[in-house]
């Protein structure tokens, strides 16, 4: 008759190996309590073995080992047993019913779908997938909410509560003039960026917009800055003729035969452009003195100045200056080139 009663202590020889699936070795110590006949004695057990797996609860396991005792009562022995194995139970730190052997978030209680891992705000995407885990969004955002529905995710989205583009990060620009509503002041209506979103105004009509017009409330020209011409340019261009035919006496101030109709033209163009002031130059070519040239060109410049006065024209817009010979226009060798140089210049002073 032969019976025996013990415990075993066993250790995974996966541990040191690695997981190695369904075969799981062993090895064992322990103690027996083993009677054979009418001797009995406790004896030393060691040996190896393993279980084969035929799911993750149930197998087969064998062992074999030796019996040794320590007061030869029962001869020392070996033992081998083949039986069936149960595995009930397993480690769940985080404690959401999934064991830590299969939990992918073993420290963080979740769902069996996720293999443990949580889904924080109930979107039926893990937290480890998902961009916006405390919010509840869509799975073609990775996770995050699109509230206004443009295709953009609220947390990239400058307007999240209304739809627009990706170029203006999810804003809109109703009158597409590079300024987003929420910061044109006219959303309806485009405008530079620099008057927030607005046209700029005109108040006069006059094209010129009054950041460029120098007379916004009155209407005048683009080549005058907004304001009012002083002159025409017709009336410019015919002051700069008709000096060419105001001839003088030689080595005089007075004035040839039939000048005054051009002077009296002269008048006329004055008064048409009453906002215009003149300055009238006398000049000479360099025959004689240079004092002599000097006083002369100043006379004829006052002569002019004076029978325009004579005619109505106001003293205040008009001034007379002599240059004498310093500024030539052409030659001094040749009668031709001192005919030019002798002449009186009409100038706008106030364009």
């Amino acid at each position: 008759m032969y019976y025996s009663l013990g415990a075993n202590v066993k250790y995974d020889l996966n541990n040191l190996v690695g997981e190695t699936g369904w075969f799981d070795p062993f090895v064992y110590l322990g103690g027996n309590f083993v009677s054979f006949d009418s001797n009995s004695e406790g004896m030393l057990n060691v040996g190896v073995g393993f279980n084969a797996w035929f799911n993750d609860a149930i197998g087969v396991t064998f062992q074999t080992g030796t019996n040794k005792g320590f007061s030869d009562q029962v001869t020392s022995h070996y033992q081998s047993s083949l039986g069936v194995v149960v595995k009930f139970g397993g480690k769940d730190t985080d404690g959401d019913g999934i064991y830590d052997k299969y939990d992918q978030c073993p420290e963080v209680a979740g769902l069996k779908e996720f293999n443990g891992c949580p889904d924080s705000d109930g979107d039926g995407i893990k937290d480890s997938d998902d961009a916006c885990p405390e919010v509840a969004g869509l799975a073609s955002m990775n996770g995050c909410p699109d509230t206004d529905g443009d295709g953009i995710a609220d947390k990239d989205d400058m307007c999240p509560n209304e739809k627009g583009t990706k170029a203006n990060k999810g804003c809109a620009d109703t009158d597409g003039d590079g300024v987003v509503d929420k910061d044109d002041k006219c959303s309806t209506v485009a405008g530079p960026v620099a008057n927030g979103g607005c046209p700029w105004p005109d108040a006069d009509g006059d094209g010129v917009l009054d950041k460029d017009d120098k007379c916004p409330n009155e209407a005048g020209t683009g080549s005058n800055s907004g304001c009012p011409e002083v002159i025409s340019q017709a009336a410019e261009a015919l002051l700069q003729e008709l000096p060419k035919f105001i001839l003088f006496n030689t080595g005089k101030s007075t004035f040839k035969a039939g000048v005054t109709e051009k002077l009296d033209a002269m008048v006329d163009v004055m008064n048409t452009n009453p906002n215009a002031n003149f300055v009238i130059e006398g000049h000479t070519d360099s025959t004689g003195s240079a004092n002599v040239n000097s006083r002369i060109s100043k006379a004829r410049a006052m002569a002019v100045r004076d029978y325009l006065v004579k005619k109505g024209i106001a003293t205040t817009r008009l001034d007379a200056q002599g240059f004498g010979e310093g500024q030539p226009i052409a030659s001094n060798d040749t009668a031709e080139g001192r005919e030019q140089n002798r002449r009186v210049v009409v100038k706008v002073t106030n364009k």
